[in-house]
């Protein structure tokens, strides 16, 4: 089963979503990407990977996103904001980032969660199967680092 991972970005973040993006371009044609209008389009143009357009994020495309991950068909969220600009926006961020922790989808805001977030798709994809790093796949995997030293 092919992961899916939504991307979103304010304004002044896209370059470094699109930066994430081409430098994880490999690991991320393995999986589905959706996003917002404007991430996505850029996302598409500047690498050549397909993505699944939403709404604009203005327009509820973030919403539309926050039902995917209630229905189970969206695994992670990397969503690029400003913490420098306060938005109208800022609002409508809640309601995606109330059902993730809900569904325990990880969420990333900034670089070092996006790479967290890929690493994980690429390397441990069973994390997200049904028990979404529960301490029994924790427990798991530390068992194995150990084992395999």
């Amino acid at each position: 089963m092919r992961r899916a991972l939504a991307l979103l970005a304010h304004d002044s973040k896209k370059e470094d979503l699109v930066d994430l993006i081409k430098a994880h371009k490999e690991e991320l044609s393995e999986l589905d990407l959706i996003a917002t209008r404007d991430s996505g389009q850029l996302i598409q143009a500047r690498t050549g990977l397909p993505v699944t357009l939403l709404q604009s994020a203005s327009m509820g495309g973030d919403l539309q996103i926050a039902a995917l991950v209630a229905n189970g068909e969206v695994h992670s969220v990397i969503f690029y904001r400003d913490p420098l600009k306060i938005s109208s926006q800022e609002a409508d961020v809640l309601p995606l980032l109330r059902v993730c922790d809900i569904y325990n989808v990880p969420f990333a805001t900034n670089l070092g969660g996006g790479e967290a977030i890929i690493h994980l798709l690429a390397e441990h994809p069973e994390a997200l199967s049904g028990h979404h790093l529960a301490a029994q796949f924790l427990e798991e995997t530390a068992h194995n680092h150990e084992y395999n030293k």
